[in-house]
Parts: structure tokens; sequence; C-alpha cells
């Protein structure tokens, strides 16, 4: 209820891992649109490679020092497999969400929530957060 009428972007992260740089245009993208009603929730993950810390104070901290990341952060939980957390059960199953089935190949696989809860996208981990999908996305 809390995020009615905002647009939500979800994504799966990982403090070592290749794009863990994104965390920067993440934080960026979130100053610049949160006033306009972006979320931006990130679920810490160490499904990908064990490139995750193993425990959340870790998680916050790295991402606080490094990044300054200000955006909520999830606990650690799995965006795959038998113990997928309930949102990514969502967010890749048609049945569920009623847009498509989605994958989670990597770490920084992004998914776009719109303000009435539907899913409108998701993006790969290499389309990153400032991309030209995600901005014209949010300027709609």
């Amino acid at each position: 209820a809390d995020l009615k009428g905002k647009k939500v972007l979800i994504l799966n992260t990982a403090s070592k891992c290749g794009y863990t740089p994104q965390y920067d245009a993440l934080e960026k993208v979130y100053q610049e649109y949160k006033d306009q009603g972006l979320v931006v929730i990130g679920f810490p993950s160490d499904n990908f490679g064990g490139q995750e810390f193993d425990n959340n104070e870790e998680i916050a901290q790295f991402c606080k020092l490094n990044y300054g990341v200000t955006f909520p952060l999830m606990a650690k939980s799995d965006v795959v497999g038998k113990n997928q957390n309930e949102l990514f059960k969502f967010l890749t199953k048609k049945s569920l969400n009623g847009k498509a089935d989605n994958e989670v190949k990597w770490n920084f696989t992004k998914f776009l929530i719109n303000e009435d809860g539907t899913l409108e996208a998701s993006y790969p981990s290499k389309t990153t957060p400032d991309s030209k999908e995600i901005i014209d996305w949010l300027n709609k």
C-alpha cells in the first residue's frame, strides 16, 4: 500500500560483483527522481557467484560507505531457486504478474513496476540504472 502511486525499480544486488559500481548510478537516479515518486529497492542475494557478504549489516555498511546508498535494501534472500523470495516469484512468473516470464540470470537484474503495481518491464544486468530505457520510463 505504501508504494501505490509510485514507480518502483526493484533489483537483485551483490556487493562483490562486476556490476556493483551500478550502485552509483542507482543512487543518482534515486536522488533525482525520488521527489517525483520513484522508489528503488535492492534485494541483496548470494545466488550468483557467491558475491554477497554473509550478513545484512555488512551489506548495508558496504553500500553506504562505498556508494552512499540511501534507498532501501531488503534482507539478503534468494531471487532464484527453490527458496526464491515471494516478490521475485511474482516478478519472474507470467502466471503471477500477468505480463511476462522473466529470468534473473545474474546480479543487478532490474524490474520496473508502474504506479498501479503492474510489471512494466525487466532489464538484464548490463542495462544501467541511468540507461535511456529506464530514464524514458521515469519521465513518462
